[in-house]
């Protein structure tokens, strides 16, 4: 359907429909399903909102067998991406943005978007060229925190922190090269905007050159390579522990 995207499973769809974010055109369950409380969740918060849903033949779901679909899938309107300018004047102090720099792996980018909803940040920033935007599997893969965090999509990530360094921003970049901790920087007080790069080539030199601090996770041996989702999820709860103890680390 034109403009229309898919959600599948059936936590993915539950979260849809809790956000109130998204327009809903219909639900298909399988008609071979087994009653369970998720379905009956589902049926309670469409029929609620006038969403229709309907039971499909399990031959009808044959085009959606690439998805983990559960039986049940959701069409709907396409993420509604928050315009920049839109999110700095709305934005309260102290307010935090991921950034992820030529990131293509849709399952990386959606537990990224999982942990960013669970630590309290505030945005996803996704460029609209290098790396890959929402999509189905992204989606699935943050379990519906997709609908629960601002996402902004910029043609331009250079000018977009450029313009955000005038306002009153901070840049962090994860950067293996830096002599710097992550737990070295003081993420308190301050709007930042943490860049994590591609899984392969890292952070663009143009961005590097615009970090006001550079940040590495500190090893033990010499396989320096964590995966950006993993990487992305111990800077972050550095930020969640200097918030719940009110300082950083010694």
């Amino acid at each position: 359907m034109e403009n229309t995207s898919i959600i599948y499973g059936r936590n993915s769809i539950i979260e849809a429909l809790k956000s109130g974010r998204r327009n809903f055109n219909r639900i298909m369950i399988s008609r071979s399903l087994r009653p369970d409380a998720k379905i009956d969740l589902i049926k309670e918060y469409a029929a609620n909102s006038g969403i229709p849903f309907v039971f499909a033949e399990k031959e009808q779901f044959t085009k959606y067998n690439e998805y983990n679909h559960q039986g049940v899938i959701a069409f709907v309107s396409p993420i509604d991406y928050v315009e920049l300018e839109n999110f700095m004047a709305n934005h309260k102090e102290n307010a935090s943005i991921v950034l992820l720099d030529g990131v293509e792996d849709p399952h990386n980018i959606g537990a990224i978007i999982r942990t960013c909803v669970c630590a309290g940040i505030d945005a996803i920033m996704l460029p609209s060229r290098r790396g890959t935007l929402v999509n189905e599997i992204v989606e699935k893969t943050s379990a519906g925190a997709i609908n629960h965090i601002s996402v902004i999509k910029v043609n331009s990530p250079v000018s977009a922190l450029q313009k955000l360094k005038e306002n009153n921003w901070w840049v962090i970049a994860s950067d293996h090269h830096s002599d710097n901790n992550h737990y070295d920087i003081d993420f308190l007080n301050m709007n930042f905007v943490l860049v994590m790069g591609a899984e392969h080539a890292g952070i663009s030199k143009s961005i590097i050159n615009l970090a006001d601090f550079r940040i590495k996770i500190p090893m033990l041996t010499e396989f320096n390579s964590l995966n950006v989702s993993v990487a992305t999820g111990i800077i972050i709860y550095e930020y969640v522990r200097q918030k719940l103890t009110g300082r950083r680390r010694i």
